[in-house]
């Protein structure tokens, strides 16, 4: 008796934890968002002092880049400039010879899939029984409907910070000293693009040149 009620509470749970919706779906904007920073280890951020942002943002769309600059990516580009300037950097123009240079980018990524519905069924038509509707020793017909298709449309910000300063003796190479994207649902927004760069840099304390 004891084993079958264990068995039972066992598919009790089981039961719950498969009809629980799926949790990413009741995530806000906010909590969706994955913020990811890199940066050249071999870099000494207190060797640079100036700073010069691009003033328009890129956006690379379908393979296609053109510069915009609408309020929200001068949202964004003022966020990053006053964070720069909070970590002891100094503005210049890019005529004064900056030591870094900074660039924002959008990136819309549209990929697309195909549902194939006869494996859907098969794989998981059956995750209920029959049964539980009331029709013991029945099962479940392929619907038949074939395949579909999906279109997923993903935004991307990305910030570059760049090595002007050692340029000409990095073999003419342009270095990346770091880099910060934001990937998730309502990033590109005006009224949150100063929090989202806030989340950014404070997980790069080494990019301080206080």
């Amino acid at each position: 008796m004891k084993q079958k009620l264990l068995t039972g509470l066992s598919l009790l749970a089981l039961f719950t934890v498969g009809c629980r919706k799926e949790p990413m779906n009741n995530l806000s904007e906010e909590e969706s968002r994955i913020y990811i920073t890199n940066h050249d280890s071999t870099a000494n951020f207190s060797n640079y002092q100036t700073f010069s942002i691009a003033d328009s943002v890129a956006v690379i769309d379908g393979g296609q880049v053109s510069a915009q600059f609408n309020a929200t990516d001068e949202a964004f580009v003022t966020a990053v400039k006053n964070k720069m300037q909070q970590l002891g950097y100094t503005m210049v123009g890019k005529a004064d010879n900056p030591d870094l240079g900074i660039s924002v980018s959008r990136i819309i990524n549209t990929s697309t899939g195909i549902i194939n519905y006869n494996d859907y069924w098969s794989d998981y038509g059956s995750f209920y029984d029959p049964f539980y509707w009331g029709y013991s020793g029945y099962g479940y017909g392929t619907p038949g409907w074939g395949f579909a298709t999906y279109e997923v449309k993903e935004g991307l910000l990305s910030i570059d910070v760049l090595d002007l300063k050692n340029a000409s003796s990095n073999n003419d190479q342009i270095k990346v000293l770091w880099n910060g994207m934001i990937r998730g649902s309502g990033i590109f927004n005006a009224s949150t693009a100063a929090s989202q760069v806030d989340v950014l840099f404070n997980q790069s304390p080494y990019l301080s040149n206080n």
